[in-house]
């Protein structure tokens, strides 16, 4: 069995190696790819039953119902915030993304920018490079004895949780429903308040949108560093800029591509708004779970047994 028609938006050549093209072509008739912003999105869904896409592209309601003969979703990334997940059930359509391919890559990366701001290890590089081999002046604290908060307790926030409590943090969480772990749970404003180090791994979802605004923002601890590996539409960008005049809190980011120039602009200004690409899922080990796990998701639906289904 086989997909009649496959529309790819915003999938491009390097997003899969040859060996995976070569399989999701096999699983097609037709393969039919467009940029995110063609015209000819909906013309090209008319008589598509396969829709796959690439992570932050939106799947509207319009959309589907562009698409009469449509089957499947499969997005190429975990978050799928942007897809009409609602409307797609009540369609009989499964959305399937790729739940926990990068869960050590995004944890470790989470660790890695917090040790490089509070090692201070940025200074250190740029001293050794000009040939400054002074370390007077420099400072900086340990993970250890820290309170470190995890908000969102799903693969990525179990596994930064393991990683903190490894480096001898006093690991708390906070999930909208309590775990079988033996992390303490804590409700977010406590946490928020109490915490050296905060990682934001919530999904993003018409709940969780805007989840930090003023009060909460107000309410991080002096001297805390924060990071969102999470879309930035969780946090009120003017709030976060109030709250970064302070100067007394880091916020690390890594959502930049998903970010409006004027929101960048409002964040760029602040030192202690530590903006990355958009790396932290980037890995070798990550990518070929990806990749596999992609097509593998248009496999089982061909074979009556979707995986990895959100709706």
């Amino acid at each position: 069995m086989k997909f009649q028609k496959t529309l790819l938006v915003n999938i491009s050549e390097s997003a899969l190696d040859s060996l995976y093209w070569k399989q999701l072509d096999e699983l097609t008739e037709r393969k039919i790819s467009l940029p995110k912003d063609s015209s000819d999105i909906l013309k090209e869904l008319s008589d598509a039953d396969c829709l796959l896409v690439n992570f932050g592209i939106s799947i509207t309601k319009e959309m589907m119902d562009a698409a009469p003969n449509l089957k499947y979703i499969g997005v190429l990334a975990t978050a799928y915030g942007k897809v009409d997940i609602a409307h797609a059930k009540e369609r009989g359509i499964p959305v399937s993304n790729l739940a926990g391919y990068s869960t050590e890559s995004v944890a470790e990366f989470i660790i890695a920018v917090i040790l490089e701001h509070i090692r201070n290890l940025e200074t250190g590089k740029q001293r050794g490079r000009t040939g400054n081999y002074s370390e007077a002046g420099l400072a900086a604290r340990e993970i250890r004895g820290s309170i470190f908060g995890v908000i969102g307790f799903g693969s990525i926030g179990s596994r930064v949780a393991e990683l903190a409590s490894g480096f001898g943090a006093k690991v708390k969480y906070w999930s909208r429903e309590k775990k079988d772990t033996a992390f303490e749970y804590q409700d977010i404003d406590t946490l928020i308040n109490e915490a050296d180090f905060l990682s934001i791994n919530l999904a993003q979802t018409p709940e969780t949108e805007g989840f930090f605004g003023t009060e909460r923002l107000q309410k991080l601890k002096k001297e805390s560093v924060v990071v969102n590996t999470a879309p930035m539409e969780l946090i009120d960008i003017d709030a976060l800029t109030e709250r970064l005049k302070q100067d007394d809190v880091t916020f690390i980011l890594d959502h930049s591509d998903e970010m409006t120039k004027e929101n960048l602009a409002k964040l760029s200004p602040y030192e202690n708004c530590i903006i990355y690409p958009p790396m932290a899922y980037i890995s070798k080990e990550a990518r070929k779970k990806k990749q596999g796990m992609f097509v593998g998701n248009m496999m089982s639906f061909l074979e009556g047994s979707p995986a990895n289904v959100v709706n």
